[in-house]
C-alpha cells in the first residue's frame, strides 16, 4: 500500500498531501486587500515553495483550478500567471468565479502536480 505524506498540517487541513507520486496542494490565497496581480504573485510564490518542499516544481504541475472573486480580474491574474507558468509544460487549467473564504481575497489557486 502506498504511503500518504501530509505537509504543513493543521487542525483543519494540510497544505500539501503526497500520494502515489502525485502532490495535491490546498487552495492558496494572497494577502487580502492587495491587487489581483499582487495576490497572484504571492500565491505562486507559495506554490513554488510547497512544490519544492514536496519534491517537485512548476514544470510538473498537472492541473490548476483558479477561483476569482470577480472575473473582471481575469486579465490581471493571467498577466502574472503567464510569466510564471512553464510554457513548455502548461497544465490543464480551469478558471471560475466564486465567493472566496476571506473578505478582500481576489484569487485562490489550487494545484495538483507530479513528484519529480
Amino acid at each position: 500500500m502506498a504511503s500518504i505524506i501530509r505537509l504543513n498540517s493543521g487542525p483543519r487541513m494540510s497544505q500539501a498531501v503526497i500520494h502515489n507520486g502525485t502532490i495535491y496542494l490546498a487552495g492558496q490565497i494572497g494577502v487580502p486587500g492587495e491587487s489581483a496581480a499582487n495576490q497572484t504573485q504571492d500565491i505562486l510564490t507559495k506554490i513554488d515553495a510547497l512544490l519544492e518542499q514536496s519534491g517537485s516544481d512548476r514544470s510538473h504541475v498537472l492541473s490548476a483550478t483558479i477561483w476569482l472573486a470577480d472575473m473582471a480580474d481575469f486579465e490581471e491574474m493571467n498577466a502574472v500567471w503567464d510569466n510564471w507558468i512553464d510554457r513548455d509544460a502548461p497544465p490543464a487549467r480551469a478558471t471560475g468565479q466564486s465567493w472566496l473564504a476571506r473578505p478582500g481575497c481576489k484569487v485562490e489557486i489550487i494545484v495538483v502536480a507530479a513528484v519529480k
